[in-house]
């Protein structure tokens, strides 16, 4: 395929735009990558009542994918208005080296676990299972985005990429000044909220987790989604209007 032909990385994706998922079907050279781009993708006018999510959530060695691995994969299906736990996925994930530099404090996941769990490749279709027919949520999907990305590159030489209902995002538009800059700072200003997760979740009355288990993590998100979606839109609100 021609230069001209690809998809840049760095452009924005039109999602609902089949001729772009077509080209990436096209561009896909592993099958489960292809059946996944082939798969009818979800409209953008589609209502949130009728959407299904996949919160997810991802545990790593750092937070530059060009140099960190994946370490934690975690899942949990939902709609608007439920979460069904029953759908729940949690993987411990063998990077590509377990180095000793690695930090475990913060995570809890030991080398050994590490050294002992499947692969990436192990993981990617039941993975890929669970993103198609639904759309993504994550907070702060910017690391979901790019670590998947690599390791899917790394794999088998093809880019992932997917729609992505991103939490954080949802609450920067309701609090858009969310970081005092130095002028703010300078004046004392300290009412600029916090947009991470946990700061999200108690403005929204929601109960505190411990943090940096990828499944408590996705779950955690699954639930600020909801009180968003409550607050911020109807349902039948289409999902176009939240994804990025």
């Amino acid at each position: 395929m021609s230069p001209a032909n690809k998809i840049p990385d760095k452009q924005p994706l039109d999602w609902q735009s089949k001729s772009r998922l077509t080209l990436l079907a096209d561009q896909a050279k592993d099958p489960r990558l292809k059946a996944f781009y082939q798969t009818a993708h979800i409209p953008g006018n589609t209502p949130l009542k009728q959407v299904e999510f996949l919160a997810l959530d991802l545990e790593t060695t750092g937070l530059h994918p060009e140099k960190d691995a994946i370490i934690s994969v975690g899942f949990v299906p939902l709609f608007y208005d439920r979460i069904l736990c029953n759908g729940a996925r949690h993987w411990v994930v063998q990077p590509e080296q377990v180095r000793s530099d690695i930090q475990t404090t913060i995570h809890g996941i030991t080398h050994t676990q590490m050294g002992t769990s499947p692969n990436f490749s192990t993981i990617l279709a039941p993975l890929l299972q669970a993103m198609t027919g639904r759309v993504t949520l994550a907070h702060y999907s910017r690391l979901e985005r790019g670590f998947l990305d690599k390791a899917v590159q790394d794999l088998t030489g093809d880019t992932l990429k997917f729609p992505v209902v991103d939490t954080m995002e949802l609450e920067s538009r309701k609090h858009p000044v969310f970081r005092p800059n130095f002028i703010q700072r300078w004046m004392g200003d300290k009412n600029s909220p916090s947009l991470r997760l946990a700061h999200a979740r108690e403005r929204y009355n929601l109960p505190p987790y411990h943090p940096h288990h990828a499944l408590t993590d996705a779950l955690a998100t699954a639930e600020l989604f909801l009180a968003q979606a409550a607050d911020q839109f109807t349902p039948d609100t289409p999902v176009a209007d939240l994804w990025i």
